[in-house]
């Protein structure tokens, strides 16, 4: 749910080699899954062999960066093969955490429920995935390009929507609101046709709960708790909010770290998007059902053709990337056919992985701040540790390797962006930037590593770079010769990054605005400076009376955009802190801000006054240079004004 940055995935599809390999070849029955080569230097997964390991790792993890607790749950072959809690659901109280019934929340891993429900009604024929979901709706979503938007592509990330931040979540339930409230409080912008640009889009998550709602005519988690957790039997798992007084006191309590005080249960008004509770017991079978074609025993909740359909469908972003299933992304890493989903709360970071040639599934979940990259280590280790890669013949840089990435050089902007709000700013503050080196690879500085340096991309393949360090790859989308975007495995399957345009540009733009507020700040300061001067040597202004009250508006309005300007910075903020504060509760807040930004806007007239008669009436150098320098700075303030969307009537983002 919040940021991607810390959305998890495994990188790379890695070519198998026979090289110093013992292979045995097996000829599957029909019913199985087809015996995969494994390296020598593979550890068996057993129960022992992964409590051992996770115990090297996750105590010394917790303690390192001040964490409460964990959960690590590994299922095999449709049984739970391991189950652990580290730390504390609560620290004050000394409440260890239970693998099998202390609750975790799981963000965006809600969704694999959401899609699953989408397909149960998929396969009783009541929704169709390419048909247009305004069929199924009681509020219009306007097409774009005379296009609707479909099931699929709600699946896939791919409807178009900006972001949306307001009133995603916080902690007051008395402003808590139901997944069709949300929904319905407003339709976010297409920024994008359907089904070309992967953004990642929680509206389009719980567009696809309501759905699931109206179809079925049962409530959201009415639905879900019927057709999903009961079947499974997962006890210890809802959608409801806040929590029924049986769950209540499983939930582990909200950390940011384990030494601070516990936070307020974390709601989530993106019900179908991201607001299930569960435990890791829970979620084991969970796995074991997705990983078993849609059963876990005796239980069924898809048939096995709807499970397939789910799993094996593919979109890519980038030709060579990895793709995204309906709903499931895939995480391949060492040759291993991996999907899955991460999931983020404020407080809680959490990530599922599905091995599905090996019938093995890994869930995680961690409470506090996952600053150390805790989950990127279990989950990376655990391949490299259980499923390592084949030996292989390093790949050769390509001769095209500066020719094509001098294509890539500049600066890019995340498809999953606001664009129609003052949310844009992140559009400006939030570029993404490569460059090459002397030796012909690509750095990305955004696009760091496990230690958090930059990373050094080679064409291997044309318009796809490897990073030796992470096996990840780096590819580029070429149409009719020119760069449409680049994407990278650990977020191709729903994000894309796409060349900003020159005007959009921070090399510019940045550079333009710290100028201008410089401008204003020197303006407002030398304003009681010269008078306490003037003051001083008992010298009156050579100024006209009208000169004069010309010359003190233009200082006000440069005051005025220094203000409208630090309240933009405050809501930037508050939206850094918690997005939480980011509610109708922001919204005299962001009026009043906008009334300042008015109100400097009207009082570039003054600047451009006092500018006319600076230059009219007999005065010195410097008051004439200051005062066009003044007016250029307005100029340039205006640009940034609308461009930015700073005063749009609507106040929705």
């Amino acid at each position: 749910m919040k940021s991607l940055s810390r959305l998890l995935t495994f990188v790379g599809l890695v070519l198998s080699s026979s090289l110093c390999v013992a292979q045995i070849q097996i000829n599957p029955l029909p019913d199985q899954k087809p015996a995969v080569a494994r390296p020598l230097s593979a550890h068996e997964l057993t129960a022992a062999d992964a409590e051992a390991w996770l115990d090297g790792l996750f105590p010394y993890g917790l303690k390192k960066n001040n964490i409460a607790g964990a959960v690590v749950v590994v299922v095999k072959d449709g049984q739970v093969l391991l189950a652990k809690g580290y730390g504390y659901a609560d620290v004050s109280a000394k409440k260890p955490v239970d693998p099998m019934t202390t609750l975790f929340r799981v963000g965006s891993i809600s969704k694999t429920f959401t899609w699953t429900a989408v397909m149960q009604l998929v396969e009783q024929g009541k929704l169709d995935l390419d048909a247009d979901v305004n069929k199924y709706l009681d509020f219009t979503i306007p097409p774009r390009d005379g296009k609707p938007i479909t099931l699929r592509e709600l699946m896939t990330h791919t409807p178009g929507f900006e972001e949306t931040m307001k009133n995603l979540g916080g902690d007051d339930p008395a402003r808590l609101m139901s997944n069709e409230a949300w929904v319905k409080e407003w339709v976010p912008e297409r920024i994008y046709p359907p089904g070309e640009v992967s953004a990642y889009s929680n509206y389009g998550a719980a567009l696809a709960g309501y759905i699931v709602q109206r179809v079925s005519g049962q409530p959201f988690d009415d639905y879900i708790e019927q057709h999903i957790l009961q079947p499974l039997g997962m006890q210890h798992a809802t959608f409801q909010q806040p929590l029924p007084a049986s769950l209540a006191p499983d939930m582990a309590k909200s950390y940011a770290k384990a030494s601070e005080p516990a936070r307020p249960f974390e709601l989530v008004n993106a019900v179908a998007a991201g607001a299930l509770s569960v435990s890791g017991g829970d979620m084991a079978r969970f796995m074991i059902a997705q990983l078993q074609d849609g059963h876990d025993g005796d239980a069924q909740i898809l048939r096995p053709q709807t499970a397939q359909q789910m799993h094996n469908f593919t979109h890519s972003s980038v030709p060579g990337l990895l793709p995204i299933a309906l709903g499931f992304y895939h995480m391949d890493r060492n040759g291993q056919d991996i999907i899955g989903h991460g999931g983020d709360t404020e407080l809680f970071h959490s990530d599922m992985a599905l091995f599905m040639q090996q019938n093995v599934g890994v869930f995680v979940s961690i409470d506090g701040e996952d600053d150390g990259g805790l989950l990127r280590q279990l989950l990376n280790g655990f391949t490299e540790r259980y499923f390592p890669a084949l030996p292989q013949l390093p790949q050769p840089t390509l001769a095209t390797a500066r020719e094509h990435g001098a294509l890539l050089v500049g600066r890019y902007i995340a498809s999953r962006t606001a664009a129609s709000s003052f949310m844009s700013m992140l559009k400006l503050l939030g570029q993404s930037r490569i460059s090459m080196d002397k030796d012909g690879t690509l750095v990305t500085s955004d696009f760091k590593d496990l230690a958090e340096q930059p990373r050094h991309w080679r064409e291997v393949k044309p318009f796809v770079w490897l990073d030796d360090d992470s096996g990840s790859h780096l590819g580029a989308l070429i149409q009719d010769g020119k760069l449409r975007w680049i994407s990278y495995d650990e977020v191709a399957p729903i994000m894309v990054f796409m060349p900003v345009p020159g005007w959009q540009s921070a090399a510019w733009n940045l550079p333009l605005l710290f100028g201008v507020l410089v401008v204003f700040l020197l303006t407002v300061l030398l304003w009681p400076i010269a008078a306490l001067v003037r003051r001083h040597y008992r010298e009156s202004s050579l100024l006209s009376v009208q000169a004069t009250r010309w010359y003190r508006l233009s200082r006000v309005a440069a005051l005025l955009y220094l203000l409208f300007t630090a309240g933009w910075l405050y809501v930037l903020k508050l939206a850094d802190d918690s997005f939480a504060n980011l509610g109708n509760g922001l919204d005299v807040t962001l009026r009043l801000i906008q009334l300042v930004g008015v109100l400097a806007v009207i009082g570039t007239l003054a600047v451009v006054a006092n500018a006319r008669h600076a230059w009219r009436e007999p005065g010195g150098w410097w008051r004439k240079a200051n005062s066009t320098m003044l007016v250029l700075a307005c100029l340039a303030a205006l640009w940034f004004v609308f461009s930015l969307h700073l005063l749009g009537l609507h106040l929705n983002y």
